[in-house]
């Protein structure tokens, strides 16, 4: 069955207002799609999209690429925790993870596999933003859902799921200058950026909403250091950049925000405003050493809203091209035990573990009984 896409043009502002291709005008509110108290569109969202309702229960697969961070562990977790809930499970004939590294040719390969095998959708963390046009198409052809998050694609030919990727930067970097400004009376100094995995439109979009902060303060110096996402990576690049460097006046990680703290520990270094990640390690750590600044967290079991949005588009149901989530944040300053961080669970433990807007939040039992292996 070829799937046919619905397009309505154009979106004007917040009032999602959309102009048909044709040329003919139409109104479309956030409200004429599917659950827009989950699938909200993006301010610049310019498409609706829907597809020919399939016949259920239905084949689905999550391609992971990069799998080496306590991100994508919980993000797999998550996917297969929400195929596991007895709502979901019912819906499914069949549901596969595979994770297949930084390689985006490894990646259309495995998605190209399970078109071939029928599958009815998959959701996928993009290698590479711009390298997946031919399998769109066939994709489209062959009449299967493709839905990525996260490290989404610079297309607007299928829906994407992610949160606003430059805001996340932006908010982490804006802690830090007010952070520095409240301490110093004024912002000068040097900042240490700890990027992400390079070629990711994740990694960009965060860069660039950090710089968009930091580059309008002539008395700063940024040195950016590359994390890969990792903490033992970030960990080891943040020592180096304090050797060569001494103390910053503030830091700011994309991911694995543990490593840099446990670096600035180990080092003797200072407490300073800090914009982090939501990881239960790095939560306790900025908790116990008052460290000002923000937790600002791409939600890993975002990958569970990824599937949502794909059964809804296999009911035949419409959404947003470009779904923005919320960004799940808090002042370091009003992190609680027992809310914001869980000292009996392990530091790998990724505390913002749901969209209530969406779906039931996690228990920590339901993403630590799921494993991260392929299967």
């Amino acid at each position: 069955m070829n799937i046919t896409k619905k397009t309505i043009g154009s979106m004007a502002a917040s009032l999602c207002l959309f102009t048909a291709l044709s040329g003919t005008l139409s109104v479309a509110h956030a409200a004429d799609t599917f659950r827009p108290e989950c699938f909200s569109p993006a301010p610049d969202n310019k498409k609706v999209i829907s597809y020919d309702k399939h016949k259920g229960p239905y084949k689905i697969a999550f391609v992971n690429g990069f799998a080496g961070n306590d991100w994508r562990i919980t993000a797999i977790q998550g996917a297969k925790a929400w195929a596991a809930r007895p709502e979901n499970k019912s819906e499914l004939a069949d549901f596969t993870v595979v994770s297949v590294g930084n390689d985006s040719a490894a990646q259309i390969a495995a998605i190209d596999n399970f078109i071939a095998a029928g599958y009815d959708g998959i959701t996928f963390t993009a290698v590479n933003p711009s390298a997946f046009k031919a399998v769109i198409k066939r994709a489209a052809k062959a009449g299967t859902v493709l839905v990525p998050f996260d490290n989404v694609l610079d297309t607007d030919e299928i829906v994407q799921v992610n949160e606003n990727q430059f805001e996340l930067g932006k908010m982490k970097a804006q802690a830090v200058i007010d952070g520095i400004k409240a301490t110093k009376g004024k912002v000068e100094g040097t900042v240490l950026e700890v990027s992400g995995l390079p070629g990711n439109a994740t990694d960009r979009d965060n860069h660039d909403g950090m710089r968009s902060v930091l580059d309008k303060e002539p008395g700063l110096k940024v040195v950016q250091v590359v994390g890969n996402w990792d903490a033992g990576t970030v960990q080891k690049v943040t020592a180096d950049a304090i050797a060569t460097n001494g103390k910053f006046d503030g830091v700011m990680v994309q991911e694995g925000s543990i490593g840099a703290l446990n670096a600035m520990k180990n080092a003797g270094h200072p407490v300073v405003p800090f914009g982090g990640d939501a990881g239960n390690g790095a939560r306790r750590l900025l908790s116990e050493g008052k460290y000002p600044g923000v937790t600002a967290a791409q939600a890993p079991v975002m990958s569970s809203i990824a599937l949502e949005a794909i059964v809804a588009l296999l009911d035949g149901n419409s959404l947003p091209q470009k779904i923005f989530l919320p960004i799940p944040s808090k002042s370091n300053a009003d992190l609680k035990e027992g809310t914001d961080f869980f000292p009996k669970l392990p530091d790998t433990f990724y505390t913002t573990t749901g969209y209530p807007n969406c779906i039931p939040v996690f228990t920590p039992q339901e993403l630590l009984g799921q494993t991260p292996d392929n299967t």
